[in-house]
Order: structure tokens, then C-alpha cells, then sequence
């Protein structure tokens, strides 16, 4: 479900809708070195759903190898990558010293997928464009956004083809929010595209609960006087979500009023962009973010301290699927603490330390260490970014006739599966789960 990249050859012109990084598996990791099916200077632009590392994270790696041309996104997305990709150049270097230091590369010298340079390179090549407005990015090719509301920024994306003889449509779901968000805005409804790409993350889950207050607010007052809740979330519209959620239940004196420490800079740093592109969601409350309980950590001395905090606290931390960041330090200090709850919010994908931790391993590597997992596991499904099972399927019955293709993409294999088989069983054989570099001819003589 990770590394989203789909390239469109559309006559003479090439583009690649996404440009993800894969993570996860160590076979999934690995596609990040691989080259891709054809030269990167023959693609002549990209489009990005939403800024998410794994639709976003290896733009400046194409960079590198030599893609010179444009890059479409929002603007609230091309202010989140800055933020995204520099971090993540962080890590790729900070990772690439690590293993030369310790020598468990079997390159002598490894190097990082890309750094700070080619970041800044590929800022400079992004072009940003306004929701529900329609742009040019061929002389046969027109390109939409439109709200997916996933995150700040995101979007389907809608393309329309003009040929000779005829004219096609290919609608790109992106990651689709949740119709009743807290925060973001109800994904957009199509009436009508020739082929559709629809993620299925969630596509074998369904009921997933929206209002997940009361199981919240039970984790916590079931562990705060004698220990810590640790919370792995992630930077972008979970952080938000649960400080929201957080306010609320102690202004209504549900939970106790208690500290919240944000130990996530980035988190810090996406946080205020809420602020600055406040027409992208519905959130009214300006002050929630300012919240006397909370507290922003910027600093490690800072975070470091949090180590001696025994009781009645909360710590939220990145990543959400534990795979970096200082949530690791947090972990590394309470995974063998019987008291502390380690409360993940979000989907956990298959090879990443959450899902590990969830599938009940009793021990998980964390700085080269294995530490016993004695601490307490929960999950929390609602807090979620993405629609589940039935809101997928109601997305796309709001088209009013069947595409003539349908590419269930963005899932694990599972998930994919059982979505594929709810949505048009009466035309299955338009209903596709493409493998890996697998390729179709969508149209003839457009």
C-alpha cells in the first residue's frame, strides 16, 4: 500500500500521478532503489494527491536521477511537503551515517536516497494550484484537485484527455478522508469518469466508529495514575484530531486536567499551517491548538526530560507507525513498563514496529536492542484519516454510470481483494488489482 507512483503515457506526453516512497517490508524498502521502468527524463511532470511521504517521499530522489519538470499540487500540500521532505532528507542521511558508523551496510560507503540539496530542488519545481479549477499541463491534458478530505491538501485529481476523435476522463481517488472528520471536509463526489483509481486501504474494514471519545477517554483514566500514555501519531491531521478530542474531554472533565506533551517539531510546525489555511477544514474553534494543558517540545534536552515523567501524563509523538523520530526514545524508555499504555490511533502497515508491536511479539527491536513488550497495547480504530469499507463504496456509487475501468489501488493485497469484489459485481471483469508494474492499455486512438 506504500510507494504510490502511476505513470500515465498519454501520446507524447508522460506524467507520473504520486511519487511515494515505499516503507513498510524490507522487499517493499528496497523498490526505493530500483530504477524506474523507463528513463526519468522522459517523465514530463508529476502530480501529487496529497503530501503523505508514501504518495510524496521520493520526488527528490527522481530529482536527483534528473526529472527536471513541473510538480502540481494544493498549496496547503506544497507547504506540507517543505516540511515533509526535509525531515525526511534528515532521516535519509542521518540513517545513511548510522550505518556506516556501525557498519551493518554491505556498501562501504551507503548513501542516503537523496538530501537536503535535491529537497530544495524540487521545491523550486512545484507548481501550486487552486481546488476545483481547471489547468493545463498538456495541450491535449487538463488537470482538477479537488477536496479528498484526507488532509490538509488533499485531493482527487481528475484528468481530461482530448483527442482527435474523442474525449476521456481519469479520476485519481487519493487518499479519501472520512465523510464526518472532525476537522477536514467531506471528501468530493464525481458523477461521472471513464476510468477511476480508488485507494482501499481500509477496504476490508467496515464500521469503523467516528465517535471514539468514550474509548479514548477510558484508556486514559485507566492508566494515568499509575503510569504514562504514549501516543505514536502522525504529524498530519492525527496529532490535530486527538488534541482536539483531548480539550474536549477535559473541558467537559471527562479525563483529568492533565499534561499533554506534543514531542514532535514537525508536528509543531504542521500544526500551525491549520491556522493559515483555516478554509480547508471546519474546525471553529481558533484556541484549541493553544491550550493551557498543551506543551510543544521542541528541543531533545526537553524531550529527554519527559524519560522521568512516571504518571498522570500523555505524550504524543512521531511516527505514527513507530518506524523513526523520537517516539523511538519514548518507546525505548517505556515498552518494559507494566504501568505505561502505548495507545496507537492509526493504521499500522504490515512491516512497520506498531504492527508488530500490535500483532503481539513479545519483544521489538529499538536501537539495535531488543526490549521486552510488557507495557500495556491498545488501538483505537476511529481516529483513522481514511474511509473505511462502506464509506469507499458509497464514494463511488455516487458515480452514475460504471467507468470502464476501475483500479483498485493502495491497499494491502487483502484489503484490495475484498473491495474489488463489493463494488460492481455485475461487471467484474472491469474491476482490476493491478500488480506491481503491471501495465494496461486504457484507449485506442485518443
Amino acid at each position: 500500500m506504500t510507494g504510490s507512483k502511476y505513470l500515465l503515457e498519454i501520446n507524447n506526453f508522460t506524467c507520473l500521478v504520486d511519487c511515494g516512497l515505499f516503507q513498510g517490508l524490507k522487499a517493499l524498502r528496497l523498490r526505493n532503489w530500483e530504477n524506474l521502468p523507463i528513463q526519468v527524463e522522459e517523465v514530463d511532470a508529476i502530480l501529487l494527491t496529497h503530501a503523505h511521504l508514501d504518495h510524496s517521499g521520493y520526488v527528490p530522489r527522481l530529482v536527483k536521477d534528473g526529472f527536471a519538470g513541473p510538480i502540481y499540487c494544493t498549496k496547503s500540500t506544497a507547504a506540507l511537503l517543505e516540511i515533509l521532505w526535509m525531515d525526511s532528507a534528515k532521516l535519509q542521511l542521518e540513517e545513511a551515517d548510522f550505518a556506516k558508523r556501525k557498519g551493518y551496510s554491505k556498501h562501504e560507503n551507503p548513501e542516503a536516497l537523496y538530501g537536503t540539496k535535491e529537497v530544495e530542488a524540487a521545491l523550486a519545481m512545484l507548481k501550486t494550484v487552486n481546488f476545483k479549477t481547471n489547468i493545463s499541463i498538456h495541450e491535449a491534458v487538463t488537470a482538477s484537485f479537488h477536496p479528498a478530505g484526507h488532509i490538509l491538501g488533499a485531493a482527487s485529481i481528475m484528468l481530461n484527455i482530448e483527442g482527435d476523435t474523442q474525449s476521456k476522463s481519469i479520476l485519481f481517488s487519493g487518499d479519501l478522508g472520512r465523510p464526518k472528520d472532525p476537522i477536514m471536509f467531506p471528501p468530493t463526489h464525481f458523477e461521472a469518469a471513464d476510468v477511476i483509481f480508488i485507494e482501499s486501504t481500509y477496504g476490508n474494514r467496515t464500521n469503523i466508529p467516528l465517535d471514539t471519545t468514550a474509548e479514548l477517554a477510558d484508556q486514559i483514566n485507566q492508566t494515568i495514575d499509575n503510569g504514562v500514555v504514549l501516543i505514536p501519531a502522525f504529524t498530519i491531521g492525527r496529532t490535530q484530531n486527538l488534541l482536539l478530542m483531548l480539550k474536549e474531554l477535559m473541558d467537559k472533565r471527562l479525563i483529568p486536567m492533565i499534561p499533554v506533551y506534543i514531542d514532535s517539531p514537525m508536528a509543531i510546525s504542521v500544526t500551525k499551517l491549520y491556522e493559515e489555511f483555516d478554509e480547508e477544514h471546519r474546525l471553529n474553534d481558533k484556541e484549541v491548538f493553544n491550550y493551557p494543558q498543551f506543551h510543544y517540545i521542541q528541543e531533545h534536552s526537553q524531550s529527554a526530560t519527559l524519560n522521568e515523567v512516571k504518571n498522570r501524563a500523555i505524550i504524543i509523538s512521531a511516527s505514527g507507525m513507530v518506524t523513526g523520530g523520537r517516539i523511538l526514545n519514548h518507546l525505548f524508555h517505556r515498552v518494559a513498563n507494566k504501568e505505561d499504555l502505548l495507545l496507537f490511533v492509526g493504521h499500522q502497515a504490515e512491516g512497520t514496529r506498531g504492527r508488530t508491536i500490535l500483532s503481539g511479539e513479545g519483544e521489538v527491536k529499538i536501537f539495535g536492542e531488543l526490549k521486552k513488550v510488557l507495557c500495556k497495547i491498545h488501538q483505537i480504530a476511529g481516529l483513522s484519516a481514511h474511509a473505511d469499507q462502506g464509506e469507499l463504496i458509497d464514494w463511488y456509487q455516487h458515480l452514475k454510470n460504471h467507468p470502464k475501468y476501475t483500479f483498485i489501488i493502495h491497499g494491502e493485497q487483502e484489503s484490495s481483494e475484498a473491495l474489488s469484489k463489493l463494488l460492481s459485481p455485475e461487471l467484474p471483469q472491469n474491476i482490476i488489482v493491478p500488480d506491481y508494474l503491471e501495465t494496461f492499455q486504457l484507449f485506442n486512438n485518443i
